[in-house]
Parts: structure tokens; C-alpha cells; sequence
């Protein structure tokens, strides 16, 4: 009896099992059957509007009852908004959007789309998520369907950099400039510059004044707008010592500081190099231009306790940049053979009797020839050198040549690149649009960080307008000194033949006032180019003439049409 029970009980289990699994195979649900994906761009500038389109469908059989999207916008995202009238809850976090749909029928397919402008540095990627729950038709459970899609911030439109020199001498004044200018057509409001110095950094004043010393509020910054931030303060360290700074540009969000762009720069600590046997125009390490005239001056002194009698001086000229024929000294003679000057003591007295810890002077010009023939080695084209022999006692010195550095400043009202608008001659209360062209030339070294700069006059302003594309985050213009920078980078060159053609073009423009009627007014300053030497590691520079309504470049314009009517 015992075991037909237990046969009985057995049974029983296994059919209520076997009932169990084919209920839950009748109403078991897969979460493929609701497909969702987003679709958008994979690749956004700053702050472009991106629109999102979340599609999803019912591929099953059974209707899909409460169903509710939640996407979730970006980290950072400037904007997140739902596109048309869909109800939006969670208000809490503005960058996820709730919406409670309708039933979803099987079959049935709908798209819904979102907004948003992204925030972010250049290559860095941004991630929208969409999920959706709902209850099948029958099943008291809730599924959810998950999917994302990621863009990648390739370009940010601002130009942001810091001038500051590569090398100091410990204990001396630095002085940092950064600019930085806007070419988004969407407002940025809430922005900041921050810099972080290095160890040995002592402040001393920034215009504007910071926050703290490393902090400045910029505010909103609209479409073709910019700014200027100086900082000055004292650097201390060893020599051969480098010292970073950083400056960071970006955005506040509820407390987060969102980076949009940075610069590291370096600065070298260097130490004051002085020779006394030696100084070319009063400087002991003199770096030449070509075209200059040098005047060396020999020191000698006798650090023995033995007087010197009946000398002779040699100073032995090399370098493919001296131009030998130029040579000019009231005390030597100069041999054309080897390039040298004789100094002797019957024409010098103090090489005829020299007492101890007594000193002498000998000194010669030569010119720099402007252009020269290059050769294979940098040394020969951009060292000069000269030897010198005293009695027993041999120095060298070695001199670097800096490039020679060219701006070429245009103006035109005719010009086939943005086309002018406005009277010719100007007019008074009217306005006159005109094509201002930079062209750069460098003949010798690599020069890095240049830069060019000039200031507006009053009743000129910059249009926005730049040629070529590729240019338009270099150049910026700071409304309260009026002074446009083009931050050029690096130019290189190959045998003393610039690779590259660096030019820009932009656009300005001018309303005379009553004052300047029957006037030739100017509408550009000066332009001046800058950069640093790579080879010598000086800053070198060139300049080109302001231009007025005249407009000399331009040939369609004559004399009396640049006079204000």
C-alpha cells in the first residue's frame, strides 16, 4: 500500500512539472522581439545641434501595454530636448527625458527624436542611451530593451592658445598671454579659463584680475567673439630645468567644470651666458640678422703675474654668412687668403706692454649678407665663427644667425575671394567692406609659435569672414584692445625655400564719421609677424605698413576714390 502511494506521489510531481514547463513555454517572452536603435551623427563640431532619432518596433505577436522610453542625453550636454509634444517627466535631471507611449501593436514601427549639442575636447566620444520598458499582453512582468549610440566630438571651434616664451633665466619676469575666440554660431555662456602654474611660480598681476590667482570668468561668448588674458609673475629653478604651464578653457555645468580646450607649454630654465674676451654690439652672445652690421670687440686681459710684451692678435673669420669685403678696423689688417685680421703690438699698445690684471681691447665691423648660398651643413649657413690667437692662448666663439622673417599686409575693395559691398570713395554714415590679405615669408630657419597681430581703427570692424577654412581657429579678434592675432603655428623650410605659402584673408568694415570727411583714413594698423627661431631660439619679427581707404595694392582704386565723401 506504502509503495503505491509513493508511486501515486511521484507521478503526480512529474505532472505538475511537465504542466509547469509548458505554461511557462506558452508565456515566456523575449525582449528581441522589441527592437530598438538610435540613429544620429558620428561625428559633431562643439556645440552643433544633433538630433537623435530613436526608432523602435514591435516584431512579435502580442501587443506591448505601458510601454515608456527613457533617453538619457550625453554627459555634459549643453541641451537635451524632446522634438514635438510628448510629455516629458524626470525633471530632476535635464538630461534624461521620459515619455510614456502609447500600446505598441504588433508590427507597428515609431520614431521619436531628441535634441541635444554636444560638450567635449576634440576626439572625445559621447554616448546617448535609450531604454524602453513595457508588459507583454497576459504577463504581469516588465521587460526592457536597452540600446546606445556614440558620436565623437571631431572639431571644436575656438580658438584658444598662450604666447609664452620657451626659455628664462631663472628669477626674471615671465609675462603669459592667451586669446581666445569663438566661431560657433550658438552662445556659450558660463565659461572659464584656468591655469596651473608650476612649482616656483610667484603671481604678481593678471588683466583682468583673477579669482584666486588661476582663475578668470569669461561668462557668454557669442559668434565671432573673443578675449585676451595676461599673466605676469617670476620663475625660479635650476638650470636646464623645465616648468610646465597649463591653461585649460571650458564650461561650467551645475558645479562641473567641462574642458573644451588645453595648452601645455614649457619653459626652459637657462642661465645668463657671458663671456668677457668677447661681445658683438655690446653683447657677449650675440645672435645676428642677416643684413646687419656686426661690431666685434676683443677683451683681452692677463690674469698672470707676469707682464705680457710684443704680442700679436688673430681673429680667424668662418661662415658662409659674412660678407668679407665689408670688413672695417681702425688697428688690424685683414688678409683675404683665410679671412683673417692681424692685431699687432706696434699698432696697439696694449699688446706691446700688457701688466698683470691689466686689460686690452681690439675691435673690427663686418656686415651680414642678406641672401647667401646654402650649403649642406646648418652650421656653415647659420653659425658664424671667429678664432682667436693670443701669444700661447686659443678661443673660439660661435654665433648664430637668425631667419629673416617677412609679413606682406594687403588691402582690396576688388578681390575675387569674399566680394566687397558699399560706396567707393566711402562714404559718410555708409559702409564699405574690404579684403585685408596677410602673406608670409620665411627665408632661413624653422620658426615656431608665430604670430601675427595689428590693430583696428576706430569705425573698423572685423567682419568674420576668413579664407582659407582651415585658418578659421587660428585667428581671433579681441573687441576691447581691437587688436586681431593670427596664431600661425610652425612654418618650415628646406634649403632656405619656404614649403609652404602661409596666407590668410578676412574681411573688415568701415563707417567714416563727419571727422574723417575728405580724409584718406586708416582702416588696418601696422601689421606685425613674430616667432621664435627654432635654431637661435630668439624671437624674430617684421613689420608691414598700415593701409588706408587708398588702397595702394589695389589698382581699380585710385588716389581721390580712397578720399571720404
Amino acid at each position: 500500500m506504502k509503495k503505491a502511494i509513493i508511486i501515486f506521489i511521484i507521478i503526480l510531481a512529474l505532472s505538475a512539472g511537465i504542466a509547469g514547463f509548458y505554461h511557462y513555454q506558452k508565456n515566456s517572452y523575449s525582449k528581441e522581439t522589441l527592437k530598438i536603435e538610435i540613429l544620429g551623427m558620428k561625428e559633431v563640431d562643439l556645440a552643433q545641434k544633433i538630433v537623435y532619432t530613436v526608432k523602435y518596433k514591435n516584431n512579435g505577436n502580442a501587443r506591448l501595454e505601458n510601454p515608456k522610453l527613457t533617453f538619457e542625453c550625453p554627459d555634459n550636454s549643453l541641451k537635451c530636448s524632446i522634438v514635438g509634444e510628448e510629455e516629458s517627466e524626470g525633471q530632476g535631471n535635464l538630461l534624461r527625458k521620459t515619455i510614456s507611449l502609447l500600446t505598441i501593436y504588433p508590427g507597428e514601427e515609431k520614431t521619436i527624436q531628441i535634441e541635444a549639442r554636444l560638450l567635449g575636447s576634440e576626439n572625445d566620444t559621447k554616448v546617448a542611451r535609450a531604454s524602453l520598458t513595457y508588459q507583454p499582453k497576459d504577463l504581469k512582468g516588465y521587460y526592457e530593451s536597452v540600446t546606445t549610440f556614440t558620436s565623437v566630438i571631431k572639431k571644436v571651434p575656438i580658438t584658444f592658445g598662450i604666447d609664452i616664451p620657451s626659455k628664462i633665466e631663472s628669477g626674471k619676469e615671465i609675462s603669459i598671454l592667451s586669446n581666445y575666440f569663438s566661431h560657433i554660431n550658438y552662445p556659450l555662456s558660463n565659461l572659464s579659463v584656468i591655469a596651473e602654474y608650476p612649482s616656483d611660480f610667484n603671481f604678481l598681476e593678471a588683466n583682468p584680475l583673477a579669482l584666486e590667482k588661476t582663475n578668470w570668468d569669461i561668462g557668454l561668448l557669442n559668434e565671432n567673439q573673443g578675449g585676451r588674458i595676461e599673466i605676469k609673475g617670476t620663475l625660479n629653478g635650476e638650470v636646464k630645468e623645465q616648468k610646465i604651464f597649463k591653461i585649460r578653457f571650458g564650461i561650467w555645468q551645475e558645479g562641473e567644470f567641462t574642458l573644451l580646450k588645453e595648452i601645455v607649454k614649457a619653459v626652459e630654465i637657462v642661465s645668463p651666458s657671458l663671456y668677457i674676451s668677447q661681445s658683438i654690439n655690446n653683447n657677449p652672445k650675440y645672435i645676428a640678422d642677416p643684413g646687419e652690421l656686426l661690431h666685434y670687440e676683443i677683451f683681452f686681459k692677463n690674469i698672470g703675474e707676469q707682464a705680457q710684451e710684443n704680442m700679436f692678435l688673430v681673429v680667424k673669420l668662418e661662415g658662409n654668412a659674412f660678407d668679407y669685403q665689408s670688413i672695417r678696423t681702425d688697428s688690424g689688417n685683414f688678409a683675404s687668403g683665410d679671412n683673417s685680421i692681424i692685431f699687432d703690438w706696434r699698432r696697439v699698445p696694449m699688446l706691446r706692454f700688457l701688466d698683470a690684471q691689466e686689460e686690452g681691447k681690439v675691435e673690427f665691423w663686418i656686415e651680414l649678407k642678406k641672401e647667401w648660398e646654402m650649403t649642406q651643413s646648418q652650421e656653415d649657413n647659420f653659425i658664424i665663427r671667429n678664432k682667436i690667437y693670443l701669444s700661447q692662448a686659443r678661443e673660439e666663439f660661435a654665433n648664430k644667425v637668425n631667419s629673416m622673417l617677412n609679413l606682406s599686409q594687403k588691402g582690396y575693395f576688388e578681390d575675387e575671394v569674399f566680394g566687397n559691398s558699399g560706396p567707393i570713395p566711402p562714404k559718410v554714415g555708409q559702409k564699405t567692406t574690404y579684403t585685408i590679405i596677410w602673406q608670409i615669408k620665411n627665408h632661413y630657419n624653422i620658426l615656431k609659435n608665430v604670430k601675427v597681430k595689428t590693430l583696428l581703427p576706430q569705425n573698423v570692424e572685423f567682419v568674420g569672414s576668413i579664407f582659407p577654412e582651415q585658418e578659421i581657429e587660428k585667428i581671433a579678434f579681441d573687441p576691447v584692445s581691437r587688436e586681431i592675432v593670427w596664431d600661425v603655428g610652425d612654418i618650415e623650410n628646406k634649403d632656405g625655400v619656404v614649403l609652404q605659402n602661409r596666407n590668410i584673408a578676412f574681411q573688415i568694415s568701415f563707417i567714416p564719421n563727419e571727422a574723417q570727411r575728405g580724409t584718406k583714413p586708416e582702416i588696418i594698423g601696422k601689421g606685425r609677424i613674430s616667432g621664435e627661431d627654432e635654431w637661435t631660439g630668439i624671437v624674430v619679427d617684421g613689420f608691414s605698413p598700415a593701409i588706408n581707404t587708398t588702397l595702394p595694392d589695389d589698382r581699380t582704386i585710385s588716389e581721390e576714390a580712397g578720399i571720404i565723401q
